[in-house]
């Protein structure tokens, strides 16, 4: 079988040349006009102009129209994977109500891990398919998902096992994390006890049957102090798993343990001053934005401005979730960041992008160039500026996976 040559793109943006840290201009961005990408067997072979890659040895695939093709998004924290919905807190905290009213009315992350307990595996799966085939459809082909609402060994399990469940019902690529350390869990008394079970019995699990090579812990006082996770990380890194951690998001501290664990990531960040944007721009853990959270919430947004400025590395996720973050529309939450943080177009598709797949070890994606996976996605426009300017509402006409058209708006 010949390969596949696809084409021409009115703009081909193949998010390469781009350094991983820092602050990026528009001009450094890498356009080329009328270009095409070859695939064979769902990988790129090369990338160029369409007139220099036509040939007798390639099959074609036209695009008609006015198109601007770029990586398919990675979205780098989300927690797809829970049962019910939280649409009682966020009627409550715009009321003003607090985080602690809100819990004691039965609210806050315990209502969704007891929903999430009762739902079966089965019912897990479905949801996160669904929610997946969403993101797919606004040109995410990489989707990190957490557990978190078990809290429990056995019920971390069957979170872990829907997710790998899923895994194989949609085309993206889903990444898991194991968060059992999400919050103290209320039908345990000691937190130290409960953090010591998990390590002890599930991690072992997680390596056996190969559910994640992720551990995630939320730092912070209303959850686990440094202290606590710290014996807690050292087991996941003795094992052999790859540690990020949600930090500073209320109060500072979790971006030092994240530092300090060399985490992959360290994510929220809205508390950070300038002590912990240092800390982490001079250190190999990635920031990690989630500006559904702060519209969720109604709090600031991560600082980051000061972060690129500084040297760091920063990634855009969406936090999909059930409570604070439940409108799970990537582009449109980075947009916004982009926005109030003055971003510029290359600053937020780079953190969509490849510096997103960096905060999941994946060098196989996030970029277009010989070599990584076909995962594109083409929006209906000859001018890329227009897919941030419409904050998420230019919808993508086509999504590809592995060299595979996946997704088709009409």
């Amino acid at each position: 079988m010949k390969p596949l040559l696809i084409g021409p793109f009115s703009q081909l943006l193949p998010m390469t040349g781009l350094p991983l840290k820092g602050a990026l201009k528009d001009e450094q961005l890498l356009l080329i006009e009328n270009g095409g990408i070859v695939v064979s067997e769902g990988k790129i072979v090369a990338i160029g102009t369409f007139e220099e890659l036509k040939s007798d040895d390639v099959d074609i695939h036209h695009i008609e129209g006015k198109t601007v093709c770029l990586p398919g998004f990675v979205d780098s924290h989300t927690h797809i994977c829970f049962a019910g919905n939280r649409a009682r807190d966020y009627a409550f905290r715009n009321a003003g109500k607090s985080y602690l009213e809100i819990a004691k009315a039965g609210g806050g992350i315990w209502d969704t891990v007891t929903q999430t307990r009762k739902a079966t595996q089965e019912e897990l799966v479905a949801g996160i398919v669904s929610r997946s085939k969403t993101h797919l459809r606004n040109g995410i082909t990489t989707i990190e998902v957490k557990s978190g609402y078990g809290l429990s060994v056995e019920e971390e399990l069957k979170m872990l096992r829907a997710i790998k469940q899923a895994n194989e019902k949609v085309a993206a690529t889903l990444v898991p994390t194991c968060l059992a350390a999400h919050m103290k869990p209320k039908d345990w008394n000691h937190q130290t006890e409960y953090l010591k079970e998990i390590s002890t019995t599930l991690f072992p699990i997680l390596k056996s049957d190969n559910l994640a090579h992720r551990i995630d812990a939320f730092v912070e006082e209303s959850a686990f102090s440094p202290e606590e996770i710290k014996p807690y990380f050292q087991k996941a890194k003795t094992l052999g798993f790859d540690i990020t951690v949600h930090a500073d998001q209320f109060t500072t501290r979790g971006s030092k343990v994240a530092v300090e664990f060399g985490a992959v990531s360290a994510d929220h960040l809205e508390a950070s001053t300038e002590k912990e944007i240092q800390l982490l721009a001079q250190s190999n853990t990635i920031a990690m934005a989630l500006p559904g959270a702060s519209l969720g919430l109604g709090c600031a947004y991560t600082p980051a401005r000061r972060i690129l400025d500084a040297g760091g590395v920063l990634s855009i996720a969406s936090d999909h979730n059930p409570g604070s973050a439940p409108m799970g529309d990537l582009l449109t939450q980075a947009s916004i960041l982009g926005t109030f943080e003055k971003l510029s177009n290359t600053e937020v598709l780079s953190g969509i992008t490849f510096r997103a797949a960096a905060a999941l070890r994946m060098a196989d994606r996030g970029k277009l160039e010989t070599g990584t996976w076909a995962d594109f996605v083409v929006f209906p426009t000859d001018n890329y500026q227009e897919i941030t300017y419409h904050q998420g509402q230019l919808k993508p006409s086509e999504v590809w996976k592995k060299g595979e058209p996946i997704h088709q708006n009409d």
